[in-house]
C-alpha cells in the first residue's frame, strides 16, 4: 500500500504515518514546516520530507490513498492534484476507521478525561497480554507511538475527539468511528470557534451516540445531566451502562480502590476515579475479569501532562496538567485539594486556546479556581491578536473567573518573578496549560522554585 500524507508533521498525522510505516506500508508526505518531536521521529523512520512545502508532483496515480491533515488548506496544491487524479482522499479519522472497520471498536468521547480513560484501557489490555490497535492523544509510558495498527488484533481503542476532521470535512472526528463500545465522560462546552453555542456543541455528542453500532453499548457518567439528556438518541438496541466514582478511600496520602481486593493507586482525584470506573466497564465488556483489571490498574501512572508529578522536595511537590477548559481546571484543582488538604495550593494556569481567550467564553471559568489558596492566570495578548480575537484585559479575566485571590499576568517574565517570590514550604505547585506560557521551560522552572 502506498499512502501520502498532506501535512504529515502534525501530532496526530505523524503518529499515523509512523504506524503505517511500521505496518509495512510505503509512506510519503509533505508539510510547510515540521517541528520537534515530529521532525526527529519521522527522520528516524526515514519518512521525513526532504524539503518543506507542497509538491503536486508527489501525487501520482499509483497512490492507494491520500490522508489530509487539518493543518492543510482547502486550496492546497497537492490536494487539488489528488482530486484531479480521482484518488481516494481520507481525513485522519476516516482512515483510522477504514483500518479497523472489521474490529471491535472502543471509542472514548467527552469534553474531559478522554486521554486518561483511553490510556487506562490500553494499559490494562497490554498488561493482560491482549493485542489491540489504538489511537490516543498523548505519548504514554510503554507505548512508542500514539497510534498503532496491525493485521492481527481484533480490538481497536480510540480517543474520540470532537474537533473537526479536515479542511474539506467539517464533521467532528468521532463521528467517523461508529463504536461498538462507546464511552462518554462528560459534556462541558469547548471549541467555541467551531461550536458557537452550547446547544450546537451538545448536538455533536447526540450524533455520536446515534452512530453506536446495533447491539452496541454506551458507558456514560451518570452524574452529567447533559449526557442524560441525549440518551434517548441511542438506538433501541443499544445498551446504556451508567457509572459513577469508583468506591475508594484515602490513607496517608494514597488512594485505594475498595472491593474484595484493596488496590492501591498511583493516581488520585475524583475525576480519575470516574475514569477508572469507565475503563473498568469497558474492559469488562472486552472479557477482562475483575482481578486482572485491578492488578493492572494498580500500576497505571497516568498520561503525560495529566497530573504528572514533575518535581518534589521533602515538604512540597509540583504537578503539570493539561487542564485549560473550565471543567478540566476545576476537576484538577479539586483533586489536588482533596489529596493534599494540609498543604498550601498554588494553582497557575495559562489561557491559550481559542475558547479560553474569547471574552464571551471567560464567564464559563467563574469559580473554577476557588479551591486554590493562590490562583494565577497568564495570557499573552500577542496570542489573542494572532487568533484574530477581540482584545481582552486583565480586568476581563478577573471578572470572568470571579476570584478574589486571582493574580493575572500578561508577561511571562513578570509571572516568573512573582512565582520566584513565593514561599513553597509545605506547598503544592500546580501548573496547568495546553501551551508553555509563551516559552517557559516548565519543568526546569518548577525545579528551581522547589529546589532554590
Amino acid at each position: 500500500m502506498k499512502i501520502h500524507f498532506i501535512a504529515i508533521g502534525g501530532s496526530a498525522m505523524h503518529n499515523l504515518a509512523l504506524a503505517l510505516h511500521q505496518k509495512g506500508y510505503t509512506v510519503s508526505g509533505s508539510d510547510d514546516e515540521i517541528f520537534e518531536p515530529s521532525k526527529s521521529r519521522l527522520a528516524a523512520a526515514g519518512i521525513l520530507p526532504q524539503a518543506w512545502g507542497w509538491f503536486p508532483e508527489k501525487i501520482t496515480a499509483d497512490l492507494d490513498a491520500v490522508i489530509l491533515g487539518m493543518h492543510a488548506r482547502e486550496d492546497n496544491p497537492e490536494l487539488q492534484k489528488a482530486k484531479e487524479l480521482g484518488l481516494k482522499i481520507y481525513s485522519y479519522p476516516e482512515y483510522l476507521y477504514e483500518q479497523t472497520k472489521d474490529k471491535k471498536r472502543v471509542i472514548v468521547g467527552g469534553s474531559h478525561g478522554k486521554t486518561t480513560t483511553t490510556s487506562m484501557i490500553m494499559h490494562v489490555l497490554r498488561n493482560c497480554g491482549i493485542q489491540f490497535d489504538y489511537m490516543v492523544g498523548a505519548l504514554l509510558e510503554g507505548f512508542e507511538t500514539m497510534v498503532h495498527l496491525s493485521k492481527e488484533s481484533k480490538i481497536a481503542v480510540f480517543e474520540g475527539d470532537e474537533y473537526l476532521s479536515s479542511p474539506i470535512d467539517m464533521r467532528p472526528k468521532f463521528h467517523h468511528y461508529y463504536p461498538d463500545i462507546a464511552i462518554l465522560t462528560g459534556i462541558a462546552w469547548d471549541h467555541m470557534n467551531v461550536f458557537p453555542t452550547f446547544e450546537n456543541y451538545v448536538e455533536q455528542f447526540a450524533l455520536f451516540v446515534e452512530k453506536i453500532s446495533d447491539s452496541g453499548k454506551l458507558i456514560y457518567y451518570e452524574g452529567d445531566e447533559n449526557i442524560r439528556k441525549i440518551l434517548p438518541r441511542c438506538r433501541p438496541t443499544v445498551r446504556t451502562i451508567p457509572y459513577n466514582t469508583f468506591p475508594h478511600k484515602t490513607k496517608n496520602g494514597k488512594t485505594y480502590l475498595e472491593g474484595p481486593e484493596e488496590t492501591g493507586l498511583q493516581i488520585f482525584g475524583d475525576h480519575n476515579l470516574q475514569n477508572i470506573s469507565a475503563a473498568y466497564l469497558a474492559c469488562k465488556e472486552l472479557g477482562i475479569d475483575d482481578h486482572s483489571f485491578l492488578k493492572a490498574i494498580a500500576s497505571y501512572k497516568g498520561a503525560a501532562k495529566r497530573l504528572q508529578k514533575i518535581t518534589e522536595n521533602p515538604g512540597s511537590v509540583a504537578y503539570l496538567d493539561f487542564a485549560h477548559s473550565p471543567s478540566k481546571l476545576k476537576a484538577t484543582i479539586e483533586a489536588v485539594r482533596q489529596q493534599y488538604p494540609d498543604k498550601k495550593l498554588l494553582a497557575c494556569m495559562e489561557l491559550h486556546t481559542f475558547s479560553s481567550l474569547n471574552a464571551d467564553f471567560l464567564p464559563q471559568y467563574k469559580g473554577c479556581m476557588a479551591s486554590a489558596d493562590q490562583a494565577v492566570v497568564f495570557f499573552n495578548p500577542e496570542v489573542v491578536r494572532h487568533k484574530k480575537l477581540p482584545e481582552i484585559t486583565t480586568s476581563d479575566v478577573k471578572k470572568g473567573f470571579a476570584g478574589k485571590k486571582l493574580e493575572v499576568f500578561t508577561d511571562n517574565s513578570a509571572l516568573l518573578k512573582y512565582l520566584s517570590e513565593q514561599d513553597y514550604t509545605n506547598t503544592v505547585l500546580l501548573i496547568m496549560t495546553s501551551g508553555n506560557f509563551s516559552g517557559i521551560d516548565i519543568k526546569t522552572t518548577a525545579e528551581k522554585l522547589l529546589h532554590p
